[in-house]
């Protein structure tokens, strides 16, 4: 299968789950709006959602998938199934005795880490220590999910783990839509998501597992030791769990700082939903598909094969994060109003959520970058050089988010973190450079700028177009209408950038006809 049929394959099965967290947000935003109860869910959930990232996605993705493919390289199925059940056994003991410890200390968590500013308030506060409790399992769930998906992308099996997802999402829908169809109180509504998220944690590990069991390996359970692949594991994995969680530790240091504002938490997190639709769809599909494809050509020899890998993923990022980054910036009022704008979300709220959503806008291509610049360490086995780069950027983040949220409110927070990104991705990039590990192709830097320029173009287009479109993009016009309209400006940004990118040499079609011949003839032979 062709890297570019691989990307589709786990970009498509993201972009359904996206899909269906944009209902569940829309939902949410009915129900909840920016109120206190939306606050509180929001903090008491990015938390076991920090973790995850942390210990799972991170960690696995970074450490486990080259560990893991050497093995199926070296000694077969059996091999890779015995080195799975080492690392299975290990991983539940200390998630089990990490849940444990968590629950038992959330209220000082909740305290002095996830929301210092609830502590004024008994109601929230104590409300936020039982939800974040509750939910906290879900690590768990999701960490053992993640080793389970590891081993099934590099089996090429994407799909299942690709997926696993939409479950939350869906749960979670069902929960909203009982609330909402019952008349509940922001209160119960918000019991409701938390029982719901443990449920979903519960039916992802299943899927996933599911999965495994379908690519031929049952894993059982073993006593848990500390063997030396177990060692390399946990040496790579640490350094690995902070880099990959860069983005939640930037998240949930906007949060303590927002949680001295009402509303604030809700703001921010209804403008990431929107933005995590371009970045999970492709950044997740560039993240899961090339480390292993690059831990394959390195462990072969094919420098040339990875050199190539990774061009073509950074290509790749270019060519479909810059026009949706020149869309988030122009059209961020018009989209928040169409997906949240009813119910409890006011039009203050809609002002507020989409000047977040354009400063977003402007971090997308480095925050995609990033998941396309990683695997070049992590398929050396290098976890230890991104871990320091994301420690510069979380003090970037840190210092610019207490500058700036006195001055700008929310908008200061979303600033720091699109600023730390970028640094990230500067750091991350001219390393590999110093190091010639990524040869920019003259091809490449010649496409990127003819893409900076389609999508300029697109921008300027919209603009334009939105005069004309005006009457039916006002607050007070019914929903079908807006929806009409800003359907009509996606489609014509479509149309203007992609032949425009075609048309300037940003793009070449016979160029991806070639790739795609190319892995029809790898998977033949």
């Amino acid at each position: 299968m062709s890297l570019v049929k691989k990307f589709a394959t786990v970009g498509g099965a993201t972009l359904g789950s996206r899909l269906f967290g944009f209902a569940r947000e829309t939902l949410m935003a009915a129900a909840l709006g920016t109120g206190p109860m939306a606050d509180v869910f929001y903090a008491a959930f990015r938390f076991p959602n920090l973790f995850r990232r942390l210990f799972a996605e991170g960690a696995f993705n970074a450490a486990f998938v080259p560990l893991f493919s050497k093995e199926i390289e070296a000694n077969g199925i059996d091999g890779a199934k015995r080195f799975s059940e080492e690392v299975f056994g290990v991983l539940f003991t200390v998630l089990l005795l990490l849940t444990i410890a968590m629950e038992l200390a959330m209220p000082l968590i909740v305290q002095f880490i996830i929301a210092p500013g609830f502590s004024d308030d008994a109601d929230k506060y104590w409300t936020t220590v039982k939800l974040a409790a509750i939910m906290f399992p879900y690590l768990m769930c999701m960490s053992l999910t993640a080793m389970l998906s590891g081993m099934l992308n590099s089996l090429h099996h994407f799909f299942a783990a690709a997926v696993a997802p939409i479950f939350l999402n869906a749960v979670m829908i069902a929960a909203l839509g009982y609330a909402l169809w019952t008349g509940a109180e922001p209160r119960d509504t918000a019991w409701y998501l938390s029982y719901g998220v443990l449920i979903a944690g519960l039916l992802q590990m299943a899927v996933v597992y599911a999965g495994v069991r379908h690519a031929g390996i049952a894993l059982t359970f073993k006593r848990p030791r500390i063997t030396p692949n177990v060692k390399r594991l946990l040496w790579l994995a640490v350094p690995a769990a902070v880099t990959g969680g860069i983005t939640q530790i930037n998240q949930i240091i906007g949060q303590a700082i927002a949680s001295g504002k009402e509303g604030a938490i809700a703001a921010l997190q209804y403008a990431d939903r929107i933005y995590q639709l371009p970045l999970g769809v492709v950044g997740i599909a560039v993240g899961v598909v090339l480390l292993p494809e690059l831990a394959r050509a390195l462990k072969a020899g094919h420098m040339k094969e990875a050199g190539n890998t990774q061009n073509r993923s950074i290509e790749f990022v270019l060519f479909l994060t810059l026009p949706a980054a020149a869309a988030l910036w122009v059209l961020s009022d018009e989209i928040i109003r169409v997906l949240y704008e009813r119910g409890a979300f006011s039009e203050q709220n809609t002002a507020v959520v989409a000047s977040i959503l354009a400063i977003y806008g402007v971090g997308l291509p480095g925050f995609v970058l990033i998941k396309a610049l990683q695997p070049g360490f992590y398929a050396r086995e290098d976890t230890k050089t991104p871990m320091r780069f994301t420690i510069v950027s979380v003090v970037v983040n840190c210092t610019l988010a207490v500058t700036l949220f006195p001055l700008i409110a929310e908008r200061g927070i979303a600033t720091a973190e699109v600023a730390s990104g970028w640094i990230n991705t500067l750091l991350l990039g001219s390393t590999l450079i110093w190091r010639k590990h990524l040869v920019p192709e003259v091809a490449l830097i010649r496409r990127a700028v003819m893409m900076v320029v389609a999508a300029l173009v697109m921008a300027g287009v919209l603009v334009y177009a939105k005069t004309y479109l005006g009457a039916w993009l006002q607050p007070h016009t019914p929903l079908l209408y807006q929806a009409g309209a800003l359907g009509v400006l996606i489609a014509l940004a479509m149309v203007v950038y992609f032949v425009l990118v075609f048309l300037i040499g940003g793009a070449n079609l016979s160029m991806i006809r070639r790739n795609l011949k190319r892995g029809a003839s790898k998977d033949a032979a």
